[in-house]
């Protein structure tokens, strides 16, 4: 069971030449939606085609062709909104949004601005142990993506490429709940966490797959208070809109700078402008791009060529029962199942790939140590080689072998870690390395006691002041493991050692 009792992080305060302020913000997330085919016609998603190969006469806006709604694209919405605790809507309807862009060849954009198909749901941020932040969403909707102009190929002419026209994306809109930078990153990482448990989205932000408008404003201390209980937005200061966001620092440094942009306005005495705005990460300045339009500047109207989505409850329960245990749910049982740390717990859950790994390494043992063993060895050596969890050369059951291996009292862990290099580089079953390569640990303690009296008849100095400083009697246990290059077992030559000093 989850355990939702946490604490609120205070919002980011900025101090002003006159005045403190305080952050609002609110996030507008574009997600691609993995399918293999568009929203309406059936063009290939594929990233990293040959400009203008992957696109329909649908895409293209040939004279005739008409949309085609994509089931699949639906469910993944669906499925997105359960992931998020919201609210399904089984009647949903889409909407012409005109504008023009050089890469839009309908001159419109198909949305759904009057009627979503996901309603209000809910995203628990993790600002640190104990504390979280819970934001709320106000909608998903499905709607089109543009296509792609491109400025830098020619002196003279810009070019488009219409292999993204047409993709689905959901629209994931949050309440203006988040209160500083590093409150929105972190919403915009969970929320691409859960997005990837679900299956929904890929959340590639390099490739823009992941992209987020960041709606900014500043108050004074107690005026968010205010709009809580009126829901009178005034109370929050005009936002201005930084536009096409794909970073989590450059989302971070954006923020930190319009809201002092802004003081900087309000305390000498001019206005906030509301407008969309582009972020510039070589100046680390926002910059504008154009006065911020209103729903009515798109003349807006029910599309014409789609009938409303109509869904059924039954079709929305399956799709909830296919659902897989989400990050904070995992989070809550790996601390409970396996009694490893929160903070353990959140690094193998972050990614449902490393939640895999670790649990068929830790089944049927110490969970404890397999958590240890994978996020200090396994993931310290991918991050080292930059790589994935997918790429790992240590497979899951060989990684299990290793600690099969110690728990039998076979190798110490010192071996264990000799072991693992050895399996990383060559790879081959860890029981059959330690017999062909003698790794095995030595636990006849009548060698091993041989080995102390030698030790210790060679060393009078040192066990005389081992016995006046019994810290000493570690130099002790050392030499013997170098010795016996590691194999003894350690606790029996702790245990021999201290006998024979008489400690």
């Amino acid at each position: 069971m989850l355990d939702l009792t946490y604490e609120t992080p205070k919002p980011k305060v900025i101090q002003g030449a006159k005045h403190d302020w305080e952050l609002v913000i609110g996030l507008e997330v574009h997600a691609q939606v993995a399918s293999k085919a568009k929203l309406f016609s059936g063009a290939s998603t594929a990233f990293g085609a040959e400009p203008n190969s992957n696109v329909s006469f649908v895409d293209a806006a040939m004279p005739g062709m008409l949309p085609v709604i994509n089931e699949f694209c639906v469910a993944q919405a669906v499925r997105t909104g359960l992931g998020l605790k919201a609210e399904i809507n089984l009647w949903s309807a889409f909407d012409r949004k005109n504008y023009f862009y050089p890469d839009l060849p309908q001159g419109y954009q198909i949305s759904q601005l009057y009627h979503p198909i996901v309603g209000e749901g809910e995203v628990l941020v993790d600002m640190g142990p104990g504390v979280a932040r819970l934001v709320r969403i106000e909608r998903i909707h499905l709607e089109q993506d543009a296509g792609k102009s491109v400025h830098d190929m020619d002196p003279h002419m810009s070019f488009v490429d219409l292999n993204r026209t047409g993709v689905a994306l959901m629209e994931i809109v949050s309440r203006p709940d988040i209160r500083g930078p590093e409150e929105a990153a972190a919403y915009v990482g969970k929320l691409r966490q859960i997005l990837r448990y679900l299956g929904t989205c890929d959340g590639n932000m390099q490739n823009g797959n992941l992209r987020a408008d960041v709606n900014v404003s500043v108050c004074r201390p107690g005026d968010y208070e205010k709009y809580q209980e009126t829901q009178d937005f005034s109370h929050l200061g005009t936002r201005c809109e930084i536009k096409n966001m794909n970073s989590m620092r450059f989302i971070q440094q954006a923020i930190e700078y319009e809201a002092r942009r802004q003081i900087a306005i309000l305390e000498d005495g001019g206005s906030v402008v509301q407008e969309t705005r582009l972020y510039d990460p070589d100046k680390g300045e926002t910059r504008s791009m154009r006065s911020k339009e209103e729903a009515h500047d798109y003349r807006y109207f029910p599309c014409p060529d789609l009938l409303p989505l109509e869904i059924e409850q039954a079709w929305v329960d399956d799709i909830r029962a296919s659902l897989p245990e989400l990050p904070d749910e995992k989070r809550a049982r790996f601390v409970l199942d396996y009694g490893m740390t929160e903070y353990d717990a959140s690094v193998l859950t972050a990614e449902a790939e490393n939640s895999v790994y670790f649990e068929e390494v830790a089944k049927g043992r110490d969970g404890k140590t397999a958590a240890n063993w994978v996020i200090n060895e396994l993931f310290g050596r991918l991050n080292k080689e930059d790589l994935s969890i997918a790429d790992s050369p240590v497979s899951a059951a060989q990684l299990g072998g290793i600690l099969d291996l110690m728990a039998a009292g076979d190798i110490s862990s010192k071996i264990a870690k000799d072991l693992f290099e050895i399996v990383w580089t060559e790879g081959g079953d860890p029981a059959e390395i330690v017999e062909q390569k003698g790794m095995k640990q030595v636990t006849d303690t009548g060698a091993i006691e041989a080995e102390v009296d030698r030790i210790i008849a060679e060393n009078p100095a040192q066990v005389e002041k081992a016995k006046v400083n019994p810290k000493l009697a570690g130099w002790f246990v050392g030499q013997v493991m170098k010795a016996t290059g590691g194999k003894a077992n350690p606790q029996a030559v702790n245990d021999l050692v201290a006998a024979k000093l008489g400690l």
